[in-house]
């Protein structure tokens, strides 16, 4: 898995060339390489946009409003699931549990987790990212979230 990561790292994703190369590298054969690259959501397998949006469609996130997001993010973006814009900037796909229940509906963006989000937020991340500016929030949990968290722990 790390040689995949590395792959994945320096070309933007893993091809069957580079599967074929880890296979010989590790001496395994390349159906179990592709295996593992094909399991893995986080490994991918064509190109994508400058910014991969991963959206979590699982229980918890269904049950704090992912579906409206994803919606949202469809019509904003005029694609559907799995595609990318035309710029080449932005690719969607819903993905299972990215670990962060507590906080959902959660997004992951390229390395980064962006939670308890709504439209709001998503509109604001994704103003920014398309102006090539940071995002307007680090990514985490939201504002409403860390007071509370902050309160309990006082």
């Amino acid at each position: 898995m790390p040689l995949l990561h590395l792959v994945q790292e320096k070309a933007g994703w893993v091809t069957l060339e580079a599967e074929e190369w880890i296979a010989r590298k590790l001496g395994l054969t390349p159906a179990y390489v592709h295996g593992v690259t094909t399991f893995y959501t986080m490994y991918r397998t064509s190109r994508c946009g400058t910014y991969l949006l991963q959206l979590c469609t699982t229980v918890s996130c269904m049950l704090r409003g992912c579906d409206n997001v994803l919606e949202h993010i469809k019509r904003r973006l005029g694609i559907e699931e799995g595609e990318t814009t035309p710029d080449g900037k932005f690719t969607l796909v819903t993905v299972e549990c990215l670990g962060s229940c507590g906080t959902a509906p959660v997004m992951q963006v390229n390395d980064d987790y962006y939670e308890d989000l709504d439209i709001e937020r998503v509109d604001a991340l994704l103003d920014a990212l398309a102006e090539g500016r940071p995002a307007p929030f680090p990514p985490g949990p939201g504002p409403q979230r860390v007071m509370v968290e902050q309160h309990r722990a006082s």
